[in-house]
């Protein structure tokens, strides 16, 4: 549980700022797994370029946290526990290359979309709250998360997905 009780936006930003938090550092920790179980060079690429902006997103968080006086630690985040559960059990299935490495792009988005969802609604709440310099920090990040879910949408559907056929 983040709060006893939730009484305004304000606690409620906060929480969704831990629990992005907590995501992104599960995920830094995903992403070289994920990499390394990656056999088409551009995918495995992508990943470890998605870690370096992970990384930076983390920097981020951290960044408004410090300057809005939250402390961000002490909660897990158990979406992204279970996406990244659910990753590393199909990176253990046996499979060719080519379904492995759709596979991966498949748990990847699953990711991306809850990134996704998660930078909206914490950007938006930044606004509202006249956190500026947040909001605008957050909507980097949120921009990051669609062009990587972009990115492994067309990589997918325009190479991996026909090779895996």
């Amino acid at each position: 549980m983040f709060f006893d009780k939730m009484e305004t936006l304000d606690d409620l930003f906060e929480m969704q700022l831990k629990d992005l938090y907590s995501a992104e550092n599960q995920l830094v920790k995903a992403l070289p797994m994920m990499a390394a179980k990656a056999k088409d060079s551009r995918l495995r690429a992508g990943f470890e370029q998605h870690l370096r902006e992970t990384q930076k997103q983390v920097e981020r968080l951290e960044r408004i946290g410090k300057n809005l006086d939250f402390s961000l630690d002490g909660h897990t985040c158990k979406a992204m526990a279970g996406l990244i559960t659910e990753g590393q059990e199909t990176m253990s299935e046996r499979a060719t290359d080519e379904v492995m490495d759709a596979a991966l792009i498949a748990a990847s988005q699953r990711i991306e979309h809850y990134e996704i969802s998660g930078y909206g609604t914490a950007a938006h709440f930044a606004e509202r709250l006249g956190h500026n310099e947040a909001a605008n920090l957050l909507r980097q990040s949120l921009e990051e998360e669609q062009l990587t879910d972009t990115k492994l949408n067309d990589l997918a559907k325009n190479y991996l997905n026909v090779k895996a056929m």
